[in-house]
């Protein structure tokens, strides 16, 4: 069997008004993602995680009645756009295959590794044992291949974390705050607005034997704690805003670590913190950066 594929860019306001559209429409799933290079914002509560411009990618059958659709959509869709719409077949294919071409066992530090399900790492005979965290395919967003979540997990292999209490805050996958229990952590608090992430943290601790240490909240359930590490993979906007309350989240002495900081973004988000944290030398991948500290006594 093929299938259809329609693939348009377009403004966040105009990709939600016509996704609603086109799975009115007959599409058989419409999907929106990043148009560009652009990361996705941490929303606050309520609102929506979307990007400023959108990829709008909808599947449809490839049969008589679709294409008849397809060909009225098309101008329909020309009118509004500033570039046309694409139209691509698509053979049948085992799509989750497909996805595990390009996720394989990947180490991060010397010991954790992050492995699709039913893969495991080729080690070198020198290597030390390893930490494997393994995701679900099916719900494998936050993977750690983006250098923000690299630069995360590369911190957690070289910390003491053995009985720590760890926060996860802005978890997706879930993948901080699993890889921190299997390198020892007592506790982890995974914390996301997004229901599907924690839908994804909940499965991926399940997989990964944790689920019974790994405490899943919404921001605005998170009782008041201090953990002896907090991690907070967001973005530079969000962790000013958010500087006192993960501030606060952080013992005396523990650490905190912040990433998803643009490089030209590094001295913002280090003002935010610098009272209060005795920094540690910036460490950077690609264009994104990592800062961390540990909360004044």
């Amino acid at each position: 069997m093929a299938w259809l594929q329609l693939t348009f860019d377009a403004r966040r306001e105009l990709a939600e008004r016509l996704s609603a559209d086109l799975e009115e429409a007959g599409a058989l799933s419409v999907t929106l993602g990043d148009a560009g290079d652009e990361p996705q914002l941490e929303p606050g509560p309520g609102e929506t995680p979307l990007w400023s411009e959108i990829r709008l990618t909808a599947l449809f059958g490839d049969d008589a009645e679709s294409c008849a659709l397809i060909a009225r959509l098309m101008p329909e869709l020309g009118a509004v756009l500033s570039a046309p719409p694409r139209l691509e077949r698509l053979e049948d294919q085992v799509w989750e295959r497909v996805w595990l071409e390009s996720f394989r066992p990947t180490r991060f530090g010397q010991r954790l590794w992050v492995c699709p399900q039913g893969q495991a790492p080729e080690l070198e005979a020198q290597d030390p044992a390893p930490v494997i965290v393994t995701l679900d395919p099916g719900l494998a967003f936050g993977t750690g291949h983006h250098p923000t979540t690299a630069l995360c997990l590369e911190w957690l292999d070289g910390a003491a974390l053995d009985g720590a209490t760890v926060i996860d805050y802005g978890c997706g996958s879930g993948i901080l705050a699993i890889a921190a229990l299997k390198l020892g952590a007592a506790r982890a608090i995974a914390v996301d607005h997004d229901p599907q992430a924690l839908e994804a943290t909940r499965e991926n601790a399940r997989v990964n034997g944790v689920a019974e240490r790994l405490d899943i909240r919404a921001p605005e359930t998170l009782a008041p704690i201090e953990a002896e590490v907090v991690l907070a993979n967001i973005l530079a906007g969000p962790l000013v805003e958010l500087s006192p309350r993960l501030i606060g989240l952080t013992r005396p002495g523990g650490a905190l670590v912040l990433s998803g900081i643009l490089n030209e973004q590094v001295e913002s988000v280090r003002a935010a913190y610098a009272e209060s944290l005795e920094l540690e030398p910036l460490r950077s991948r690609e264009d994104w950066a990592r800062l961390s500290g540990r909360r004044h006594a």
